[in-house]
């Protein structure tokens, strides 16, 4: 999930926009993945646009 939505979007980040990526890494998997999936209140440090990106789950292959 994190590497497919890094994949999908980092072209053209900023320096900040890094910063926030690596702040992301630093948090478990399993809360990304609930907050992703909006089962979980994303933390204000983490919210945002790229985290409105990342709930939008469109870098996901799932096979139909």
């Amino acid at each position: 999930m994190i590497g497919g939505f890094y994949d999908r979007y980092h072209t053209g980040w900023s320096e900040a926009d890094l910063v926030w990526f690596e702040s992301l890494l630093d948090e478990d998997d399993v809360d990304i993945m609930a907050w992703a999936i909006q089962t979980q209140a994303v933390p204000t440090e983490i919210a945002g646009p790229h985290m409105d990106l990342m709930q939008k789950l469109d870098y996901v292959d799932i096979p139909r």
